[in-house]
């Protein structure tokens, strides 16, 4: 499945509406960078309203697109970065169906969302997603079931780029509290397992003071 750029950048983020909303991401954000797992705010365009240090640093590496940065908008990052693949493992069938699953199931819900019809006409520039969204999209859906639209519990390859890490796995948990689901937001976290371990060292063999190994010993 070949990505291209999509075409423009997702409309400017509303602002919550309270001062108390404002305050209560703040507060939303210091909890959130206490989380040593890579953790993000989104709205139902999959625009980020917050995210990690956790989550930055998984993709660093990602170069600079104008429409598609993984903190600007995840879903776009996953459909139409090209360097979304070096971060997410199986791209294709762990995360871009679930997600065009997911999109597909938004856009029946806000069918007239500005930044939704933007990212469908950007999947219909491309014909191999675009056949991907209309034809392999349902029968994976068959197939897999109605669990094809939740991301909660699910389990997902990924390149890591702490070598410690390194090509691993992580567990989608989908947890969001009520003043987050009241302003149109939902929290998803990448928990991912420990780090590998590297082996210790053996230590070297201790050698006699003033001895060479290339003299044999006194008798």
């Amino acid at each position: 499945m070949a990505f291209q750029a999509g075409g423009q950048r997702s409309a400017p983020r509303p602002t919550p509406a309270t001062p108390e909303a404002q305050a209560y991401l703040q507060d939303y954000t210091t909890l959130l960078e206490a989380v040593p797992f890579p953790s993000l705010v989104v709205d139902h365009r999959w625009d980020v309203v917050l995210a990690n240090d956790a989550f930055r640093t998984l993709f660093q590496g990602a170069g600079p697109h104008p429409t598609a940065m993984p903190d600007d908008n995840f879903l776009r990052f996953v459909l139409f970065h090209p360097d979304a693949a070096t971060v997410l493992g199986e791209h294709e069938s762990s995360w871009c169906l679930p997600m065009l699953a997911h999109f597909a199931a938004t856009l029946e819900r806000y069918g007239h969302d500005p930044g939704l019809q933007a990212v469908r006409r950007d999947i219909a520039q491309d014909p191999i997603m675009e056949a991907a969204y209309r034809q392999g999209l349902p029968h994976w859906i068959r197939a897999v079931g109605d669990r094809a639209v939740e991301h909660d519990g699910t389990v997902r390859p990924l390149h890591h780029p702490d070598p410690r890490r390194g090509t691993t796995e992580c567990r989608v948990v989908v947890e969001t509290s009520g003043t987050l689901r009241e302003l149109g937001y939902t929290r998803l976290t990448l928990v991912l397992p420990e780090p590998r371990r590297t082996a210790p060292r053996s230590p070297r063999a201790r050698r006699t003071p003033a001895h060479l190994t290339v003299v044999p010993a006194a008798e």
